[in-house]
């Protein structure tokens, strides 16, 4: 019986090119609608559509909690960055590699894609919710305030990665998966 380790050089490497691809995509941003779009979702969702679960998940989850990091924002709001985006890319892959079908099946790739970008909107929310609620001590409308204030934004973020991610994986997943030949 032959066992793989899961932690090859080819994965450790994947993982942080794409992380490193993640955290550079979030600096550019477009403003729209009195907000911000920006296209860092999308590559979260297409790093778990191009290496999967675990290396799309990581690679969402570094680049996140780096750009954070640098931002300046506390350990504990990166740690959860790190978790949602993570959770984001992971779901994302799941879906798309769900019964065989490696992320090949066009249709799956959109449903993973969108339940990928609303399940991160989800999770922003209630990070927002808790922090607005339980750090800063707001009362529950003030929290609430804030979180409808923020949910534009996130919505146009995640359409945007919905419509983009899958485009991007159609012309990026033949060379992936050329060079995982060689």
């Amino acid at each position: 019986m032959r066992t793989e380790k899961t932690f090859t050089t080819h994965f450790i490497v994947q993982t942080g090119v794409m992380a490193a691809l993640v955290f550079v995509i979030t600096y550019f941003r477009i403003p729209l609608l009195g907000s911000k779009v920006h296209f860092a979702n999308a590559m979260c969702l297409l790093a778990g559509l191009l290496f999967g679960p675990l290396s799309g998940g990581l690679a969402a989850g570094i680049g996140s909690f780096l750009y954070d990091i640098i931002g300046g924002y506390d350990i504990i709001q990166c740690l959860i960055t790190f978790v949602s985006k993570f959770i984001m890319a992971w779901l994302c892959a799941k879906i798309a590699y769900s019964s065989g079908a490696n992320a090949e099946n066009k249709i799956k790739n959109i449903a993973a894609s969108v339940i990928g970008a609303l399940s991160y909107v989800v999770l922003y929310m209630l990070k927002t919710f808790i922090y607005q609620r339980f750090v800063y001590g707001l009362q529950l409308d003030a929290a609430c305030a804030v979180m409808t204030a923020k949910l534009p934004a996130s919505l146009i973020n995640a359409v945007a990665a919905m419509i983009v991610t899958p485009i991007i994986y159609v012309l990026l997943a033949p060379a992936i998966k050329k060079l995982r030949k060689t």
